[in-house]
């Protein structure tokens, strides 16, 4: 009886055992030791594809040739009685297409413990597998990404975020977790700007916008942000993410451009008046210097005509500044010691700056050679040094230091267009009231200025800029309220050559001594032309008069004397001075070239006028300065 009840409770066992393996969703395979299978269930014809028929009697079909080897290893695992779990195994289904399945084996023992088979239980882990390495793709794209990525939660708590926020903010992410973004800001934004940021992520939608945060070094940045709702499947905003690229460097970038654009517009205005202006100034001036000379010393006019000598003065160091500011003045670069330069303007500085400010000169011993214009280089001292003055009307100390800098490519990454290398640094300091960051964003422009209407024409620092821009160089400016400025500028080293005099020669206070020689005078303006034949003859210059090249040449031709120097114009209609002078050489190659123009580097330096060992006379020019350099030339 009890034999009975066993064998009916066994059926009973083997129909719910065989209804399990028929209804389980998991693959149940049996094959002997030889792989040779001995049971398939519907899910395993389900998972690969093969049937019941074609799978048992046959060596399991779902191992790929190329895993043939790992099978082995794991059927002989099996054999030696190990009960074992392989999460990820790659096998391929009917249709030859690739499956990952986990398997969990385990011999099959007879009732004395002999092994007759293997059983095999797979789960397609396919899709999760899939899941998985996107998941994996998705982090590493996230950490990797150069964007700062953001994930805070509905209060604003961050939650995550990656090795691009690290880097762009300073603060290491353990520092930042469960702290509000607000640890970012700087004070540059008001309560609305974020009320209305809240007030976007908090409909659900995507707010886009651009922060001024501050790193953790306390230095401000700017990036742009676009922050958006995450949803769970089931419409619930439960997180906030937020991408940020940092665009302080584009924004740098963008703004040096608008600077340049606005400075060449302006260069292009400056450089259009200045050929006529000039040519006006070289006749009010050039007269005055006639008058001056004519009268006697009794004169009642002499004032007044002295002081329409100065207003002309005062015009042509106006436009010089507006050429100067735009790049555009012509510049006579020689390679110079800015130690000696500086060395030479100490007194000078001394004066300028008045007896309550201390002047103190740190110059570096060795210092390398830069190829700049000595004058412009002592404006720029000078400049800077008002400025400076200004900063401090209680007194002050102005520290003026010069060094050898090697800039780094990623200096030069970060502050186009300057080239990395070596360079000479002149920076000056001062002890004044510092400026704001909104300041130092407008400090260069043209007639910019803080100082009360009447104190200051707003052209001092831009004429430095334009300065050391057009000497191939550039300025960088530090400063915060209270903390006082510190300008430097980085001109391009250049290699050892003859040193020009650290002082910029002056002319001398009276006119040059007379002369006997012939000159050939060559302008196309009548007022110009006039005003310097009669200050050569005053010198006692024999003149022959030509109002443009064609007219010159034939003049040369019919002259049966000697022409000792050729004065002309640059820039004239139907022939250019330097193609006058090309073509008078042949004729006459013992006439010497002395040009003249009021035109600007850009225009003058396209004729080839700028070239070393030519003698050049830029407009507006005084009798004195004429003739001066009249004599020098024909002296040389």
């Amino acid at each position: 009886m009890n034999r009975t009840v066993s064998f009916d409770q066994l059926l009973k066992a083997n129909r719910v055992l065989g209804t399990l393996i028929e209804a389980s969703p998991l693959a149940i395979v049996t094959f002997d030791p030889q792989g040779v299978v001995t049971m398939w269930n519907p899910a395993a014809e389900r998972i690969f594809g093969w049937t019941e028929e074609e799978a048992v009697g046959n060596r399991l079909p779902f191992v790929p040739a190329d895993k043939q080897a790992e099978f082995q290893a794991l059927r002989e695992r099996a054999l030696r009685g190990e009960v074992f779990t392989e999460p990820e195994l790659h096998r391929r289904k009917a249709d030859g297409s690739p499956i990952v399945v986990s398997v969990s084996t385990s011999p099959l023992r007879r009732q004395d413990g002999e092994i007759y088979g293997i059983m095999s239980i797979l789960m397609d882990v396919t899709a999760r597998k899939a899941n998985e390495e996107s998941r994996a793709r998705l982090t590493m794209a996230v950490e990797q990404a150069g964007e700062s990525i953001v994930i805070t939660d509905t209060r604003g708590a961050i939650q995550y975020v990656n090795p691009a926020f690290e880097r762009v903010t300073g603060y290491a992410r353990m520092e930042v977790l469960g702290r509000n973004p607000s640890v970012l800001k700087s004070g540059r934004h008001d309560a609305e700007f974020y009320g209305e940021l809240w007030s976007t992520i908090g409909r659900g939608e995507v707010w886009r916008g651009t922060f001024i945060n501050r790193r953790k070094d306390g230095t401000l940045y700017e990036e742009e942000a676009v922050i958006s709702p995450v949803r769970d499947p089931s419409g619930q905003v439960v997180n906030y993410v937020g991408v940020k690229r940092d665009v302080t460097d584009v924004r740098r970038m963008e703004e040096q451009l608008r600077h340049s654009q606005k400075m060449e517009a302006v260069g292009r205005l400056a450089g259009g008046v200045a050929h006529d202006f000039n040519n006006l100034l070289t006749a009010i001036s050039g007269y005055c210097d006639l008058l001056l000379h004519r009268l006697p010393d009794y004169s009642g006019l002499r004032k007044d005509v002295d002081e329409i000598r100065k207003a002309g003065d005062r015009a042509a160091a106006l436009t010089r500044q507006l050429l100067a500011f735009s790049r555009r003045q012509v510049l006579q670069p020689k390679v110079l010691d800015l130690n000696a330069v500086v060395a030479n303007m100490g007194h000078m500085l001394r004066r300028l700056i008045g007896e309550d400010i201390e002047l103190s000169l740190e110059l570096c011993g060795e210092l390398g050679q830069v190829k700049a214009d000595p004058g412009q280089v002592e404006q720029v001292i000078v400049n800077l040094a008002v400025n400076a003055r200004d900063a401090m009307p209680d007194g002050g100390r102005i520290t003026v230091t010069t060094a050898n800098v090697e800039l780094s490519p990623s200096y030069s990454a970060a502050h186009p267009p300057v080239a990395p290398g070596p360079h000479v640094l002149l920076s000056l300091e001062d002890t004044g009231h510092g400026m704001d960051d909104e300041t130092q964003a407008h400090l260069f422009e043209p007639f910019f200025t803080t100082k009360e209407k009447g104190k200051g024409t707003g052209l001092g620092l831009a004429t430095v800029y334009g300065i050391v821009q057009q000497s191939g160089g550039h300025i960088r400016v530090s400063s915060a309220p209270g903390s006082g400025s510190v300008f430097r500028i980085y001109l391009p080293r250049v290699g050892n050559g003859a040193l020009a005099p650290a002082g910029v020669e002056r002319p001398r206070a009276t006119l040059a001594s007379p002369g006997t020689e012939t000159i050939l005078l060559v302008e196309d303006e009548d007022v110009v032309r006039l005003l310097a034949r009669e200050i050569l003859r005053m010198n006692g210059y024999t003149v022959l008069e030509a109002r443009h090249g064609r007219e010159a040449l034939l003049m040369s031709e019919a002259h049966r004397g000697a022409i000792h120097l050729m004065l002309t114009d640059v820039v004239m209609p139907k022939m250019s001075g330097r193609e006058l002078s090309e073509r008078l050489r042949p004729l006459r190659p013992d006439t010497r070239v002395l040009y003249m123009s009021g035109y600007t580097d850009d225009a003058i330096g396209h004729h080839g006028v700028l070239d070393d060992g030519i003698a050049f006379l830029q407009k507006p020019f005084t009798a004195e300065s004429l003739s001066v350099k009249v004599r020098e030339v024909l002296d040389a």
